[in-house]
């Protein structure tokens, strides 16, 4: 049997031993929280005879749960079921494996939202919605919203629709229905916000349909409205374990107070200094106020970091001690010393790129097989992304973006996946309206118009609309055998989900539909969209064992909650670039904190409320504790951002730095960037020393391109010269980054 308490320090033993009532786990960056958190789990089953039954463990995203998952696995020594995690462990939640062949028990461990996807799919039917609903990502989310906003003759221009979508995730977050919001708008936003609310929840009730914050409302509704079924879930889940409880929004708190109620046995991880997810309902005071409702509660208090080195965390240590909003803690390592921060000043967002490329080149000169995915690039915003990628497309760096176009949102795979969701739910009228003219079938825009009208008179779904076709009226005899025409599809697609699993449903969606068809045209463009939907083929064929019409559920279940950092492919070599909001959790060797201005990070939000600012200090907190070995800060005099040149100050943060830890304008130089012969990408040059020469007005100077001027005025860096060429004339060039020498 695996020695549960090998490998552990002092303070992760109590952690792990302790068996009965509240435990709260304070885990500094890199401490060993999972180590800590999995070895108890294993060490209730193995050592106090717990049933895995009644063991349940939460995070945040598919990534963590599927680490615990493998990490439980392991420490039990069940080599069946680590045989099944070896091919499904990266996708397919317990409650699955638990069904498969000669799969051991299990605990149940899984994100907040596939646990309660799970249980709604079991009970929401006493809520009078069908088991088989659908999930709505974003993109649902704002088609919806825009039709409503449409049908009600609302501006989206006046009224934005993403910011009442943000609204109503606010108030489903807090657990307030359209009712309870609307005793709560006080200005005329919230009042249009409180209009809608009931039209967007009762559309989405038509369709059948929860949103993302649904899933997590409906569960605590069904457990307050079903008190049976809250306690057959309290007698199931006796020992709960939540993991980086700091993130936990109002909804999630109530949830597990919820389960926790009959027993008290509920263990919660995490850190005050890593809350950052306020933006999106996400409170401090639930683990800053754990003992207050658990006032028999165990502290243990994880702070030996086995990531960074000591250098590293002093300074990490220093900015997050000027928060008032945490509990003490210190962090320490026994990989003492480390190098210093390096601290870099820009000219301008290119030079800060180039800084970073050339820095990346020379780490990876003497390999011959250079790792690049142990490089990072943090930044407070993603339009900082771009010139990241320009600079190092130029260098030939590879690179990958976390945050832009995923693989799920390209059309081709939303329009599949909408075909897949219609023939298992066909009142998902977002995926229904998707679908129903790709390819063209010759429904036009007016003839859904009268079909939704029809729908809505008769409170019908659309597609038991369509059911009746014929007798809409204002739909003519050809359009009414299109709609015939394809609810036979539909039908035919769902009867051979009885008998194909989900990969075998992409491809008859494909062909059956016409679709492989429409993209078969020899075109390069839709070459790529066809191999697009093979790589889909690719992930579903990972569900073939389940049984067919569940291999299909489960598939499109995983896939509406799959996040962008589950995306994230841990094997492929290349460079990082992402949001510091992205990078909570993970580790990389290099990291390099772009943008660090007043107004940028931290951002122009925050200058004014303290709360804000200390969430903003959590944020440089969490980027600064991802580096393993070396830390770069970075910061530019200009920077163009959104369409606007600015001269921000210095972030604070860099002065908050004690100076022991850091070197400053390490290996910087001020460099030309001049044109190349492509006359519109930015190449390189420096000068003799690596400095520019200053300018003033009368001197002589050459340009690369317009010749020999004379400087007549400066102003902000910026020179207005007199070229000798007629031809060229007066021009006003940016000094950071005209190819410009004295003659």
């Amino acid at each position: 049997m695996i020695d549960l308490f090998e490998g552990l320090n002092e303070k992760q033993v109590e952690a792990v031993n302790h068996f009965t009532g509240p435990l709260l786990v304070i885990a500094g960056a890199g401490s060993g929280k999972t180590k800590a958190l999995t070895h108890r789990i294993a060490w209730l089953i193995n050592e106090k005879n717990i049933s895995p039954w009644n063991i349940l463990a939460v995070t945040f995203t598919n990534k963590a749960a599927n680490e615990m998952r493998q990490r439980v696995v392991k420490l039990l020594a069940r080599d069946d079921a680590a045989a099944l995690m070896e091919g499904f462990g990266d996708i397919l939640p317990a409650a699955e494996l638990e069904k498969m062949a000669n799969t051991p028990d299990m605990p149940t461990i899984g994100t907040f939202h596939s646990i309660c996807v799970r249980i709604l799919r079991k009970h929401i039917h006493n809520m009078d919605y069908e088991n088989g609903f659908a999930i709505y990502d974003g993109a649902d989310q704002q088609i919806l919203m825009k039709r409503l906003m449409k049908e009600m003759m609302i501006d989206p221009k006046q009224i934005n629709p993403k910011a009442v979508l943000s609204h109503i995730s606010n108030a489903k977050n807090q657990l307030l229905g359209p009712e309870a919001y609307r005793g709560y708008a006080s200005d005329y936003f919230a009042e249009k916000v409180a209009d809608i609310y009931p039209r967007y929840q009762n559309e989405l009730k038509r369709s059948n349909a929860l949103d993302f914050d649904d899933i997590i409302m409906k569960t605590v509704q069904l457990f307050q409205q079903f008190p049976e079924i809250l306690d057959r879930y309290q007698e199931k889940f006796k020992f709960i374990s939540i993991d980086e409880y700091q993130d936990t929004n109002h909804a999630q708190y109530l949830l597990v107070k919820m389960l926790a109620e009959k027993y008290r046995n509920i263990c919660v991880i995490g850190d005050t200094d890593q809350s950052i997810y306020s933006w999106r309902g996400a409170t401090i005071k639930n683990i800053l106020e754990f003992e207050k409702d658990y006032e028999e509660t165990k502290v243990v208090m994880l702070e030996q970091n086995y990531r960074s080195t000591q250098n590293i965390l002093d300074a990490s240590n220093v900015i997050i001690s000027k928060n008032s909003q945490r509990r003490e803690k210190n962090l320490w390592t026994e990989k003492e010393g480390g190098d210093k921060i390096k601290h870099w000043l820009a000219d301008n967002e290119r030079h800060e790129g180039e800084l970073v490329a050339r820095e990346i080149s020379e780490l990876t000169r003497s390999e011959e097989c250079p790792e690049y995915n142990s490089f990072v690039i943090l930044y407070r915003t993603n339009a900082q992304s771009r010139v990241f990628e320009e600079v190092f497309l130029r260098h030939g760096i590879p690179y990958k973006i976390v945050g832009g176009i995923r693989f799920y949102d390209r059309k081709e795979i939303r329009d599949i996946l909408a075909y897949l969701r219609v023939l298992q739910n066909p009142s998902d009228v977002v995926s229904l309206l998707r679908i129903v003219n790709v390819p063209t079938r010759k429904i036009g825009a007016k003839t859904l118009e009268h079909l939704q009208n029809f729908a809505r008179i008769h409170n019908l779904s659309l597609y038991n609309a369509m059911l009746l076709a014929d007798e809409v009226e204002g739909v003519a005899g050809s359009k009414a055998e299109a709609i015939e025409g394809f609810v036979k599809l539909i039908r035919e697609l769902q009867e051979l989900n009885g008998q194909f699993p989900a990969s075998g449903m992409i491809k008859h969606v494909a062909e059956l539909s016409g679709y492989k068809k429409m993209l078969d045209d020899g075109s390069v463009e839709n070459e790529a969209r066809l191999e697009n939907i093979s790589e889909l083929i690719s992930v579903a064929s990972k569900y073939d064992k389940l049984e067919a019409g569940v291999s299909l559920s489960i598939f499109l279940e995983e896939v509406s909650l799959i996040a962008d950092i589950d995306s994230v492919d841990d094997n492929n070599n290349s460079v990082t670039l992402m949001t510091v909001h992205s990078a909570k959790g993970l580790e990389f060797p290099f990291v390099f904190i772009a943008g660090l201005e007043e107004g940028i990070f931290p951002h122009s939000r925050s200058l004014l409320d303290r709360s804000q600012l200390e969430e903003e200090r959590r944020l440089m907190y969490v980027a600064m504790t991802r580096a393993m070995e070396k830390l770069y800060l970075l910061n530019a005099r200009h920077r163009m951002l959104y369409g606007e040149s600015k001269a921000n100050a210095p972030s604070q943060f860099l002065s908050e730095i004690p100076q022991e830890n850091l070197e400053r304008n390490y290996g910087a130089k001020r460099v030309h960037i001049p044109l190349n012969d492509m006359g519109d990408i930015p190449v390189p040059v420096e000068s003799e020393d690596g400095f520019n020469v200053d300018y003033g007005v009368g001197d002589k100077v050459m340009h690369n391109s317009f010749g020999k001027g004379i400087v007549v005025d400066i102003t902000g860096g910026v020179a207005t010269i007199a070229f000798e060429d007629s031809g060229v004339g007066v021009k006003k060039l940016a000094l950071s980054i005209a190819p410009l020498r004295k003659v």
